[in-house]
């Protein structure tokens, strides 16, 4: 059977067929050109020097100080040397201290979130006097080093009796955090659809119904993003833990590694080993939550 095909006066096939192959021409001297090489080799040497501590703190872990010092860092072990990571963990009493840092994480992000969504939600659809303003603080409070902080925070805390007492990580990073996040959200939640807010109003909802029924739908991938950063913000978290925090029971996981290095010598193996055995934790929070932050950072690139 002969297949006929129509053309419509004053069209033509010639253009449209010239303007394809442009276009697949244009495609593929991108795509095999010396570009896309170049591009590939930067890529890989990128890759390479961000994996190259990861690899050379593996290597050191199962390492004996005796081959550290005789081969250097850049060698191969000699042996499987695993005493590093016993001793790491009986010398500071590991599981307490991963407990201590997950707790007092995991309350900062669901805490430091709920503030910055509620915050948020009164400066950028609340639209109360001064919006301007009250967000230029919360830039200017991000903007503070942890120095100047760390003094006044600590006679807080005595003063409430929260002295060495991880509910007082709790209460800090919570509004440390909570100040970018509430940033974030009221630019994102000033160009809230006023559509849907009045839309919601005249069906009857009132404040808390708009914020969770509405806004909250909306925004939850951004907030999902600020819970994973926040958890891991506050797990890295040193200096104001260590002034806060004076015995072993309610230390965390960066202070246990510090407590490795002394004032004239330092276990380079045992110090690699603790690394290691503290980098996991997060490496698991971050591999499960992965598929979360990327949907996160890429919701509102399609509508």
């Amino acid at each position: 059977m002969a297949t006929v095909t129509e053309t419509l006066p004053g069209t033509s096939t010639t253009g449209a067929g010239a303007a394809g192959t442009g276009t697949d021409r244009k495609r593929d001297r991108f795509h095999r050109g010396p570009l896309r090489w170049v591009l590939i080799v930067l890529a890989v040497i990128v890759g390479l020097l961000m994996i190259s501590p990861f690899v050379i703190m593996l290597l050191n872990a199962f390492k004996s100080p005796d081959d550290y010092s005789a081969n250097g860092p850049l060698s191969w072990p000699t042996e499987f040397y695993t005493h590093g990571l016993k001793v790491f963990w009986d010398r500071v009493d590991f599981p307490v201290k991963l407990w201590n840092s997950i707790w007092t994480s995991g309350l900062v992000a669901i805490f430091g979130v709920a503030l910055s969504l509620l915050s948020a939600f009164a400066i950028g659809i609340g639209r109360v006097k001064g919006r301007l303003w009250i967000v230029g603080i919360f830039l200017l409070a991000n903007m503070l080093p942890q120095e100047v902080l760390v003094y006044p925070l600590f006679r807080m805390m005595q003063n409430i009796g929260l002295n060495n007492s991880g509910w007082s990580i709790v209460l800090i990073f919570t509004v440390i955090q909570a100040a970018f996040g509430t940033y974030l959200l009221s630019s994102v939640l000033g160009t809230f659809p006023r559509a849907l807010l009045e839309a919601a109003s005249l069906d009857g909802a009132n404040r808390w119904q708009i914020l969770w029924r509405v806004v909250f739908p909306v925004v939850r991938p951004t907030l999902s993003v600020l819970l994973i950063f926040f958890f891991i913000w506050t797990w890295n978290e040193f200096f104001i833990p260590l002034v806060m925090l004076t015995t072993n029971d309610t230390q965390t996981v960066p202070i246990a590694l510090a407590s490795l290095q002394g004032d004239r010598m330092l276990d380079v193996p045992t110090l690699n080993a603790g690394t290691l055995v503290s980098l996991i934790p997060t490496l698991l929070f971050f591999l499960f939550f992965q598929r979360t932050l990327t949907r996160g950072i890429t919701a509102g690139a399609v509508k």
